[in-house]
């Protein structure tokens, strides 16, 4: 199942015109860009991670 919502694609700009109020627009736009920010991060994290190990002499 966990596969299956992976490949889905959302169609964010049928979902706005669709939308009933303003307040739900607001969070299409952010649901949208959360899985973005949220694998920034993990790469920010893996990249200062990284970087202390090879000061440290690993």
């Amino acid at each position: 199942m966990k596969l299956i919502s992976l490949f889905q694609n959302v169609d964010v700009a049928e979902k706005m015109k669709n939308a009933p109020d303003s307040s739900y627009q607001i969070g299409v736009v952010i649901g949208s860009f959360i899985p973005f920010l949220l694998l920034g991060g993990i790469a920010l994290w893996l990249y200062i991670r990284a970087k202390k190990r090879n000061k440290n002499g690993y």
